[in-house]
């Protein structure tokens, strides 16, 4: 593959990133929101609506992971990271549910507003890397 050719392909990867990271961040943000909600006295229909924004982050997350590696294998040994897992594991998610306290409202919210902020700054990463494959062309 020539030179312009694997430019034009890492461009269109990296505008499939920063998609599927948009929806993530949404994802997140809703999420975050439905915590904030729960932190206040929500119930189980808030932890259910919540956990299904986390779903869908993960959906996205998992396509995040398999593209950053197609842009790897396109240009090989750029710095970005290879494989990205939420920070929401199973048992927190299930003490969230089971237990139902403030504390545990507060940390998973606490993971969740961790998992944004890393998908801000993965986005970001995108962002420049589209400028300066855009620079090269």
């Amino acid at each position: 593959m020539t030179n312009e050719l694997q430019i034009n392909k890492a461009i269109n990867i990296t505008d499939q990133l920063i998609n599927c990271l948009d929806d993530a961040e949404r994802q997140l943000s809703s999420a975050r929101n439905w915590g904030f909600l729960d932190i206040l006295g929500g119930g189980l229909i808030t932890d259910l609506i919540k956990h299904s924004k986390l779903g869908n982050a993960k959906s996205s997350m998992n396509q995040v992971n398999y593209l950053l590696q197609e842009l790897k294998d396109v240009l090989g040994g750029i710095s970005m990271p290879g494989d990205y897992r939420m920070n929401v594991n199973e048992f927190l998610t299930f003490a969230d549910f089971f237990f139902d306290s403030g504390i545990v409202d507060v940390y998973m919210t606490a993971k969740i507003m961790n998992s944004l902020s890393e998908v801000r700054k993965l986005k970001e990463k995108c962002y420049d890397l589209k400028r300066r494959l855009s620079s090269v062309q």
